[in-house]
């Protein structure tokens, strides 16, 4: 059985190995000068691979189609991942959120482990080398490379997405998708920035323990995610930022705009207490020198300035009205003329080949016998904290076993 496994990231290296050691002949092709590249990358370059999490939690993190990958999660399962490394000799560490890295803080560790075990398995890979064509035929595939035309049992497609396009992610396997006679769905960026205005003052500046919020023009809440947040020149990032992309990145976002919750653990008659309770302690302060105890320094001002209230009315003079807007305010703090930032800085592709014409058993295409796909090429994406990875590995590990099966 001779099974062609195209692209060398997570979800192709697992499906590999997977496929060889099931004893099928398999080949990887992988265009960049070594595999993993995007790995190298993932969990800030310490590659967080999984999460030490049930299956149940973890489908909870699972924005797109949590139904299509619980087959395979429950075949190879998060733990099944840490012992896949730990058994081979690389030590791991659980770290805040179940996040699972490797101990040495080295995405190379995870990557050096997982290449070994192709070689070792006997996969043939194939660097530099660039697939430009996949045709299907009643006897197998024909893959076009620029220097041949070999033919193949079964072919895994495990390109990734579209994003971070310097690792090698350009797209190519959703034009193989198509070109088999399969529906592509619409690419958007997933656990990318939030651009909108009014932030480059707070550039630099997190948050911790917020709740930001998108919010249609009808005032209607989308979607929140409470967590650290960090301003930067042209919007937003940080932890509950990304997870809120992935949350909105279907949305019309017109007239849209990001609302921060600067209190959230306080709802607005508790924070008119405590700002009462502050007010009184500092009765012949200014306004502006008046939120020490509420905000952090370089918020003081700007939110100051938001609320409308004179930064040097003393606080003895200010209304019940001015201290209404205060609260709201905190409660509400709004940026406009809300995107996502370009799909090039998705950490993740939401989008990509339709799973209702994959079988999620066995990751085989419906409409082309011997075709599989594996990874973030397929329609499916999670929030950040190892679920992405894990789910390439998951989905990879079933295309192998089911690629190298005889029918």
């Amino acid at each position: 059985m001779k099974v062609a496994v195209i692209g060398g990231g997570p979800a192709g290296m697992m499906a590999a190995i997977t496929a060889a050691e099931n004893g099928a002949d398999v080949t990887l092709f992988e265009q960049n000068e070594k595999t993993g590249k995007k790995m190298y990358i993932a969990g800030k370059g310490r590659c967080n691979l999984t999460n030490d999490c049930s299956v149940r939690d973890f489908v909870a993190n699972v924005v797109t189609n949590p139904k299509f990958v619980l087959g395979a999660l429950h075949k190879f399962t998060p733990q099944d991942t840490m012992d896949f490394c730990q058994s081979r000799g690389l030590q791991l560490k659980v770290e805040r959120g179940n996040r699972v890295f490797p101990s040495s803080d080295k995405s190379s560790d995870v990557i050096k482990l997982f290449t070994q075990q192709l070689l070792r398995s006997g996969v043939k890979i194939c660097l530099n080398e660039q697939i430009s064509k996949v045709e299907y035929q009643e006897n197998g595939f024909l893959l076009t490379t620029i220097t041949d035309i070999i033919c193949f049992d079964r072919v895994i497609i495990a390109t990734g997405g579209k994003s971070y396009s310097a690792t090698g992610s350009c797209g190519d396997g959703y034009n193989f998708a198509k070109s088999l006679g399969h529906k592509v769905l619409p690419l958007r960026p997933a656990l990318c920035r939030i651009l909108c205005d009014g932030c480059k003052t707070l550039e630099g500046l997190t948050l911790k323990n917020v709740e930001v919020s998108l919010v249609d023009s009808n005032g209607k809440t989308v979607a929140s995610e409470f967590g650290e947040m960090l301003f930067t020149n042209n919007g937003v990032s940080g932890p509950a930022v990304l997870s809120l992309s992935s949350r909105i990145n279907k949305t019309n976002l017109a007239g849209c705009k990001i609302a921060i919750d600067l209190k959230p653990a306080l709802d607005e008659e508790k924070l008119d207490a405590r700002v009462l309770r502050d007010f009184s302690e500092r009765m012949n302060k200014d306004f502006a020198n008046s939120l020490d105890q509420l905000l952090p320094e370089r918020l003081r001002l700007y939110v100051a300035e938001r609320c409308g209230i004179p930064l040097y009315k003393k606080v003895n003079q200010i209304t019940a009205q001015e201290r209404k807007k205060l609260v709201d305010t905190l409660k509400c703090l709004t940026f406009a003329k809300v995107s996502l930032d370009s799909i090039e800085y998705g950490i993740v592709t939401s989008g990509g080949v339709d799973v209702t014409e994959v079988s999620p058993s066995t990751m085989e295409s419906k409409l082309v016998e011997g075709l599989y796909f594996a990874g973030e090429v397929l329609d499916v994406d999670a929030l950040t904290g190892g679920f992405n990875i894990q789910i390439a590995l998951s989905t990879g590990y079933v295309a192998g076993m089911s690629a190298s099966k005889e029918w």
